[in-house]
């Protein structure tokens, strides 16, 4: 019986915890855009590198020929 007194102050530590830590999550705005990230996996990011240049599809064909790779 004396494990009581002991266990419900622990879980009530617990529980004032988790009301913080989810207090904190949504005034830091964690729960803003649920949907933009849940939804953006279904989508491929064709981004080029802003410092890296297309090759012309002849230089590849070109690349490719020599090293003996088929087209």
């Amino acid at each position: 019986m004396e494990i009581i007194y002991v266990l419900i102050p622990i879980a009530m530590i617990f529980v004032a915890i988790a009301v913080m830590v989810f207090f904190w999550a949504v005034k830091s705005e964690q729960f803003d855009d649920l949907d933009r990230q849940s939804v953006s996996i279904l989508f491929d990011e064709d981004t080029v590198k802003p410092n890296s240049h297309p090759v012309p599809e002849k230089k590849q064909a070109e690349a490719a020929q020599e090293k003996g790779m088929p087209l």
